[in-house]
């Protein structure tokens, strides 16, 4: 199973799963100057590479199924190397927004007096909002393309599918960051970092229990299905 749903971007997509749990440690703690200069950086690259192979694997599914049908001249982009290119073409286009972003106006660490009275607040200005925004804009439109792709191709043959674990993955995530906008307009402070790391911690999971908890329930509860035979549907043939 692991194989027929492309073992390389698989291995990719966990351990960009990793990094983006891990990219929630740099929101906590004492906001030293380098780490509010790229924490929000690291969120979005590493959420751009994560949704990146999310999208390579829902295009990969797509043409496999297209380049089977008769005269199809598709063949040639169900190579490993066509979900490579999307991985990093998808991935190099946040990695610019961020430098922009750091280069032209970055994030600094601000002493806030006006919070709360009598208090001083050390926390991190992101010094661009408009930059923030159009980072979390573009993890959006990865995630509604994979969305919207994977959801027309939900009802192809079952065998090597993903479409609609692919559609409730990213499903999940667009309803975790959509409802991630209004609190944070609606907070300040803290209260946005902690709304921020909730939402990282959110989509993470709810990215693995989607993609990843299906096939570890097959593979550790249900062996029989996890056969080339099955996935080929050479046992309905024989019966």
């Amino acid at each position: 199973m692991v194989r027929a749903n492309n073992y390389s971007l698989s291995c990719i997509l966990l351990v960009s799963l990793t990094f983006c749990f891990l990219s929630s440690l740099a929101f906590i703690g004492y906001p030293h100057t380098e780490k509010c200069l790229l924490r929000q950086a690291t969120f979005g690259m590493v959420f751009a590479l994560c949704v990146s192979c999310i999208l390579a694997k829902t295009v990969m599914v797509v043409f496999a199924f297209m380049a089977t049908k008769p005269g199809s001249s598709l063949k040639r982009w169900t190579s490993p190397q066509v979900s490579y290119m999307i991985i990093v073409c998808c991935s190099l286009l946040q990695l610019l927004l961020c430098v922009m972003w750091i280069s032209a106006s970055p994030p600094f660490q601000q002493m806030n007096t006006g919070s709360k009275p009598g208090i001083i607040v050390i926390e991190c200005n992101e010094n661009a909002t408009i930059a923030f925004w159009s980072m979390l804009g573009y993890l959006g439109l990865l995630a509604s393309i994979s969305f919207i792709v994977a959801f027309l191709a939900r009802r192809l043959p079952d065998s090597f599918n993903e479409a609609k674990y692919i559609t409730f993955s990213m499903l999940a995530f667009l309803s975790v960051w959509v409802s991630y906008i209004p609190a944070s307009l609606s907070s300040q402070g803290k209260y946005t970092v902690a709304m921020e790391t909730f939402a990282i911690q959110s989509s993470s999971w709810a990215l693995v229990i989607c993609m990843f908890l299906p096939k570890c329930f097959i593979m550790l509860f249900r062996p029989h299905i996890n056969t080339k035979e099955h996935l080929l549907g050479k046992n309905k043939a024989q019966k």
